[in-house]
């Protein structure tokens, strides 16, 4: 069928048939359906939607637009996806926390988006570390190491990047149907047999709404189920930072001091815990939370998953010593100074998405896609939501790179805190979505 009438149907809310659509998403990756013709379909289904079955054809057609891996390993393939957050750097536990267990975690993450931290940004600042490798490499590492985190290569899902760059510049990157081709294509072609999905919801999520929230996780749960990828979905609250720690190597330093007890934010623990247990019980290695728990943190206290996380570092190419001398290995700002609270209240409110936007002010994200990373950049030391502070505490530890910089960074620290006398926490993972039976 012609394109055009292809925008046509899904223009007047005729539903798609499976081979339209992968003959539309066919012609997208071979360049023989133009632009407009694409932003025209991706504005159509913005405002007409899409039926599960539309969708779940969307995402296969997207997965097979290149390579789709096969793991032939000893145990489960399993992997999360987090819809972004502050201070969001789960992955970089969880990965080797599985791994430890006995799961194959092939990891494709993503950058920085908008106020929102990237995985592979974080790992950029791990000196020597490969974040785009071939998928020879990424295949030894996983198998050999039992995880790799890495970002998209140009073998998978190649549609999904073409279509992105034209949804971000024609105002149709908030459609549900597509959010959910985009993610999950990424990661049926990574081959995975389960999946969790951490979507998140509060003042730094990109649904701040929980009803918007509620509505993508239930889509990606419907799709991935539909397309035969085991997946649920937690929705978790985004309305503090996760960690104490926002920026780039400062969230690097946080994983580390989690993975070998140096220091763990109890938030953060209960949605790494909750998304490890729940791919454990899904990929049928644990019996249920409780145990999967028990499993995990045993990976903890024997010093297993830090190792795991040294292994994986030093098999992309980082330091062979890198979770034993972290400080000496990650780079560091000249200015780190504590930004002081000045009245002793509790913390009842904070704008997270704020927070976000002082670290990119501090240099540790990007202003236009094509931007570079000041990686030694960031907040630590976050205060959370019901925390006590009396006069002169520190509301954060701001790291940066001149005094302007800190001067800019802390204004807008400031602003983002809501101190008063009665807070109201809120638990960090809020509700279970499972797959609907039928």
């Amino acid at each position: 069928m012609l394109p055009q009438e292809i925008i046509r149907k899904k223009r007047d809310g005729i539903s798609l048939a499976r081979g339209e659509v992968k003959d539309f998403i066919s012609g997208l990756t071979n360049g023989t359906i133009s632009e407009g013709q694409v932003a025209a379909f991706a504005m159509a289904v913005f405002f007409r939607g899409m039926s599960a079955e539309e969708a779940v054809g969307l995402t296969l057609a997207m997965r097979d637009s290149g390579t789709v891996l096969n793991w032939d390993l000893p145990g489960p393939v399993v992997d999360k996806h987090s819809t972004g957050g502050i201070g969001d750097n789960v992955s970089l536990m969880l990965a080797p926390m599985l791994a430890a267990c006995g799961c194959y975690v092939p990891m494709i993450s993503g950058r920085g988006l908008g106020h929102t931290g990237g995985t592979l940004d974080k790992l950029d600042s791990v000196p020597g570390y490969t974040t785009q490798p071939g998928l020879d490499l990424f295949r030894k590492v996983v198998r050999e190491e039992g995880a790799a985190v890495i970002g998209q290569t140009p073998d998978l899902a190649p549609a999904d990047k073409r279509l992105y760059g034209i949804r971000d510049v024609t105002a149709t990157v908030e459609s549900v149907p597509l959010i959910t081709a985009s993610i999950l294509s990424k990661k049926l072609a990574a081959g995975l047999q389960y999946l969790v999905l951490d979507v998140k919801t509060g003042s730094g999520a990109f649904m701040a709404k929980k009803k918007d929230a509620v509505t993508l996780a239930q889509s990606l749960v419907s799709v991935a189920n539909g397309a035969d990828l085991k997946t649920t979905a937690l929705l978790t609250d985004m309305d503090e930072p996760l960690a104490s720690a926002a920026g780039n190597a400062v969230e690097v330093k946080n994983a580390v001091d989690y993975l070998t007890g140096a220091h763990r934010d109890p938030r953060l623990h209960e949605v790494t815990m909750a998304l490890s247990a729940e791919l454990l019980v899904l990929a049928k290695l644990a019996r249920d939370d409780k145990s999967a728990r028990a499993m995990l943190q045993m990976t903890l206290d024997t010093g297993k998953a830090a190792e795991r996380f040294q292994r994986m570092v030093a098999a992309l190419g980082g330091p062979s010593d890198f979770v034993s001398r972290v400080a000496d290995h990650l780079p560091q700002a000249p200015i780190i100074r504590p930004l002081s609270a000045k009245r002793a209240l509790n913390v009842t409110s904070i704008d997270t998405r704020a927070l976000g936007l002082a670290v990119i002010e501090l240099g540790g994200g990007r202003r236009v896609a094509s931007g570079t990373i000041d990686h030694a950049v960031g907040l630590t030391s976050l205060a959370g939501k019901g925390q006590p502070l009396a006069k002169g505490d520190p509301v954060a530890i701001i790291h940066a790179r001149s005094e302007d910089g800190y001067a800019r960074a802390a204004a807008i620290v400031e602003k983002a805190y809501n101190l008063g006398k009665a807070p109201r926490k809120t638990p960090a993972v809020i509700q279970r979505i499972g797959a609907t039976k039928t």
